[in-house]
């Protein structure tokens, strides 16, 4: 792993460094290089010291995420570091739906080592207008209408271990470069103390 990968979480624990610089170091290193400085980040207190940080930053939109002109049903992956304890690397996998379907929203699941037990964890991104937490959100709580050749079934996340881990959860979301977003899990609008952060990569 590079030093400038390695740098990322003393910039973030840094009092005197802002939003500003960080972003400016993530957009210095290429794609690879940012997922791996993202996933040397690991823990609760590091990651909600970076979502603090950008909470200044402006308020992202889902084109900011993925841009409007994107192909529909083309995937993008996001690739991802959360700040539990256990099986913290994943990816979220998004795509746009086809124009006639649905207006700026994403659809998408999460791609992890434990999917077969708790399911795919399906989601549809949309803009939330009014939240403080961020402006725009992977809401659990309402699932796509359809999905690109190859993806899993579309399941509900109120249904077996899938309940535990995804049911009723949204997911806010802040930029902190070019690239790379992080998130805040809440159930009820109420944070959950879980963070994690994600590298998206359009191919």
């Amino acid at each position: 792993m590079s030093k400038r990968a390695e740098a990322l979480a003393e910039l973030i624990s840094r009092p005197d460094i802002g939003a500003e610089e960080i972003a400016a170091h993530l957009d210095a290193l290429p794609l690879g290089k940012q997922v791996a400085a993202a996933r040397t980040l690991s823990g609760r207190r590091i990651q909600r010291s970076l979502w603090n940080k950008v909470e200044g930053t402006p308020r992202i939109r889902v084109r900011d995420m993925v841009p409007l002109d994107y192909d529909p049903m083309r995937p993008v992956i996001f690739h991802g570091k959360n700040s539990l304890p256990a099986f913290t690397e994943f990816q979220k996998i998004c795509c746009r739906p086809p124009a006639a379907q649905a207006a700026d929203v994403l659809w998408g699941y999460n791609e992890t080592t434990i999917k077969t037990m708790v399911g795919p964890g399906y989601y549809v991104c949309h803009d939330t207008e009014s939240s403080p937490l961020g402006g725009a959100a992977f809401d659990y709580r309402e699932l796509p209408a359809a999905h690109p050749a190859g993806w899993p079934e579309i399941r509900p996340n109120s249904a077996g271990l899938s309940r535990f881990v995804y049911n009723g959860m949204v997911d806010y979301m802040r930029r902190v470069s070019q690239s790379v977003f992080i998130g805040s899990a809440t159930r009820r609008e109420r944070e959950m103390g879980s963070y994690f952060v994600v590298v998206r990569d359009l191919g």
